[in-house]
């Protein structure tokens, strides 16, 4: 486990709050070079995950929109419903499940 938690925000999530080894940092980012690379590292493995996705449901265009909820994609959701890696959280999605 690590000995302290930097998260960009202005809370620390409940179970990192119990442990008492974290800290809130707003803008963090901007603030932090361990938080801006740690940001920029989950970009790149989103992105490649996103990649991947597209490769296995090509209809939806993750590989353009990363699955954000852009038009493009909510057309796709719409057209073909929700494929297993969409959330069903997503509030579009939750309406169709």
């Amino acid at each position: 486990p690590p000995d302290w938690v930097l998260v960009d925000g202005n809370r620390v999530p409940k179970k990192l709050a119990e442990g008492g080894k974290a800290e809130a940092v707003v803008k963090g980012d901007a603030k932090s070079y361990a938080i801006a690379a740690a940001s920029i590292l989950a970009k790149v493995v989103r992105d490649r995950i996103m990649y991947e996705l597209d490769r296995e449901y090509p209809k939806y265009g993750f590989g353009q929109h990363k699955g954000y909820g852009v038009p493009a994609h909510l057309t796709a959701i719409a057209e073909h419903g929700p494929c297993p890696a969409h959330r069903r959280t997503f509030a579009p999605i939750k309406h169709m499940v």
